[in-house]
């Protein structure tokens, strides 16, 4: 009998009318049934699971059904599952929830080709169930807990190496709740790395129809406990104290400690939290619980563990019961900070530190541009209004702030005038909150001009000595001028005189920018870019191909794909067409360029150049010039709109000792286990 790719686990307990739906989308995965093994564990049900998946198992070869006495726990049948598993990896599946049907094909495919431990498919909400959506914004074919927003979801519905799982002898443990966590929790910070599919609907995520999930009905923070416990000491047990331990454990204080507390606890009897909850929940403060931890956390939370600390044991239980009448409380301004006028600040018997209950960071700013116009002399003006919620605009001091997103300019600060407006909320509270600014390009920089790129525009405010700098915002359709000007005076970037075209525009994520000498990328249904890749056998050649579509087919001979930088400086590339469907392909050497940031467009003829996005999975192409390394890579955060390359010399020294220092965290790992 071949070995599977895939062990797909199902524990199941009366988990009708959901369980065929389920057993279903995993036989009819494309993967193929040949690589797969479908293990259903009927945990002591009585509704007619077990009939069922026999029923199925009739009909499927690849469906192993194992029947067992209830356990009351998901945990004991996908152990049970787990010890006959063959599969080179493992997949969670519970009865309620369903796949995709190509899911299972490319978790393993990622997996296999970034050699990761773990991959996370994106998940889909059934119902109105929660979902995870912070780490499925983009497809991440390999990274890591610390660098990526995996950590924050521990449910088990992942792909998981079995070697990862053996090596570390792990299964879960009989909790009714929180089992799963502990389980991937180990499993993450032993892994070599972590892929996150997320441009497929990978797993969907439902409520049983009788509403008896057992993540629903043990509800009782005495279900968490141990659970709970064992994260933290899952932690501890793999991550040296320091940053890195902080900001994993940051993830438990928030939701398994403080999160549960505030809407739980007071469900328990006060003898059973004295007695029992209490001192253990203390216990996780004192041992885990930092003070770096402590600062990250919301205002609320900050209190609660410093009173936990200080085993304050009726204050706890006081701001826990008064929580919501707390919430609606004002603020304190002292010395430039702000904080939150809670019964408890600066209660000296009491003795919760004032940083506990500073909300300064977290003041809500508020802001509208409400024109961006054209003035003589090639001057932009801006005109809005910019707040703090519930502080006095007083002596507000305004300043813009230009930064440039795609080449190395220092920021440009343009002072702007603060003058009284009407009609915002609590009119006279924020009666001086209006501002107007006037950009001068050609004399921005200390008499000199903005210098050639795409510059995001920001507002720096400043009221009773607080400071907070907001992304300034499109004034919405109509208000912003569709085109720009064109000047003639010295460039930013090369001697002379030259004419320079200054177009304000807005981002697609509605943030407004000003392009400065760039020629400006659209969008454009004829032309769309699809792959993207390092050329398998010439060094540094960026392979990019796509389709075309209606008059774009007929401009293929005159389409170039085109890279720039801020200089000026273009190379381009031809278009050709590979046979029939529209389909085309581009080869661009990027080895050619010189070191900096490139943005990457195409050109059709007589128009202006069409975006080329980002698309995930392209990594770093590496190439020797003249005897020395140099690298290429595409630098997401560098544009909201179109690709951009980064073309650097490789510092060996650098490489060298980051690859020095991950065999010694890797054996170090290994010697551990």
């Amino acid at each position: 009998m071949s070995q599977p790719r895939v062990s797909v686990i199902v524990p199941a307990y009366n988990a009708l009318p959901e369980l065929t739906e389920c057993i279903t989308s995993a036989m009819e995965q494309t993967i193929g049934l040949d690589q797969l093994e479908i293990i259903a564990v009927n945990d002591g049900s009585t509704d007619g699971t077990g009939k069922e998946l026999d029923r199925l198992a009739a009909t499927c070869p690849a469906l192993r059904v194992i029947h067992q006495e209830n356990s009351g726990t998901a945990a004991v049948p996908r152990n049970v599952a787990l010890d006959v598993a063959r599969g080179d990896y493992v997949f969670f599946l519970d009865s309620d929830d369903y796949l995709g049907p190509d899911a299972l094909r490319r978790m393993v495919a990622m997996a296999d080709e970034n050699k990761t431990d773990i991959v996370l498919g994106k998940m889909v909400s059934v119902g109105g169930r929660s979902v995870p959506t912070a780490v499925f914004r983009s497809t991440q074919p390999r990274t890591d807990i610390f660098s990526s927003a995996a950590y924050r979801t521990l449910g088990c519905w992942k792909l998981f190496r079995r070697s990862l799982i053996e090596r570390l002898d792990l299964r879960f443990p009989p909790f009714r709740n929180t089992e799963d966590k502990p389980f991937t929790a180990a499993a993450y910070l032993n892994a070599d790395g972590v892929s996150v599919v997320a441009d497929y609907d990978c797993y969907y995520h439902r409520d049983r129809e009788n509403g008896n999930n057992l993540t629903l009905t043990a509800q009782n923070l005495s279900h968490r406990m141990q659970g709970t416990r064992m994260c933290f000491e899952t932690v501890a047990r793999y991550l040296k104290p320091g940053p890195r331990r902080d900001q994993i454990m940051r993830r438990h204080v928030e939701w398994e400690l403080c999160g549960p507390l505030w809407w739980l606890l007071l469900r328990e009897s006060e003898e059973d939290i004295r007695e029992h909850i209490y001192p253990e929940i203390r216990d996780w403060v004192e041992n885990w619980v930092t003070d770096p931890v402590i600062a990250q956390l919301e205002p609320r939370d900050r209190v609660l563990l410093h009173l936990l600390r200080a085993d304050r044991f009726q204050e706890v239980m006081t701001v826990i019961r008064d929580a919501k009448k707390d919430a609606g409380r004002g603020h304190v301004i002292d010395a430039g900070r702000a904080y939150w006028d809670h019964p408890l600040f600066r209660d000296t018997a009491v003795g919760v530190p004032d940083s506990a209950f500073d909300i300064t960071d977290r003041l809500p700013a508020h802001h509208r541009v409400e024109s961006v116009e054209w003035q003589e002399g090639g001057v932009l003006r801006l005109t809005g209004h910019a707040y703090l919620e519930n502080v006095n605009s007083q002596d507000t001091v305004t300043e813009l702030v230009l930064r440039c997103y795609d080449a190395d300019h220092p920021e440009v600060r343009v002072p702007t005038r603060v003058h009284a407006v009407a009609g915002l909320p609590d009119d006279e509270r924020h009666a001086d909150a209006g501002f107007v600014a006037d950009i001068a390009p050609l004399t921005a920089v200390a008499g000199a001009p903005l210098g050639h790129g795409r510059w995001n525009l920001f507002l720096e405010l400043r009221t009773q000595g607080i400071s907070r700098s907001v992304r300034l915002k499109g004034p919405g359709a109509g208000r912003t001028p569709s085109e720009g000007i064109t000047t003639t005076g010295p460039d930013g970037s090369t001697d002379g005189s030259t004419t320079t075209t200054i177009t304000p525009y807005v981002t697609k994520w509605g943030n407004l920018s000003l392009n400065v000498g760039q020629e400006l990328p659209r969008d454009d249904a004829r032309y769309r870019v699809t792959e993207m890749s390092w050329h398998r056998s010439r060094r540094g050649t960026l392979v990019v191909g796509g389709t075309l579509a209606g008059e774009g087919t007929r401009d293929v001979g005159a389409l170039r794909l085109r890279v720039q930088n801020s200089a000026g400086d273009r190379r381009e590339a031809p278009v050709s067409l590979n046979g029939n469907g529209g389909r085309f392909t581009a080869h661009l050497p990027v080895r050619t360029l010189r070191p900096g940031r490139w943005t990457v467009t195409l050109s059709p003829p007589g128009s202006s150049s069409v975006a080329v996005p980002h698309l995930a999975g392209v990594g770093r192409a590496h190439w020797f010039h003249l005897a020395r390394p140099y690298a290429a890579r595409p630098v997401k955060a560098a544009s909201e709109t179109t690709l951009v390359m980064e073309v650097h010399a490789v510092d060996v020294r650098r490489v060298a000792r980051r690859k020095l220092r991950s065999v010694v965290r890797r054996v170090r790992r290994h010697a551990a286990a």
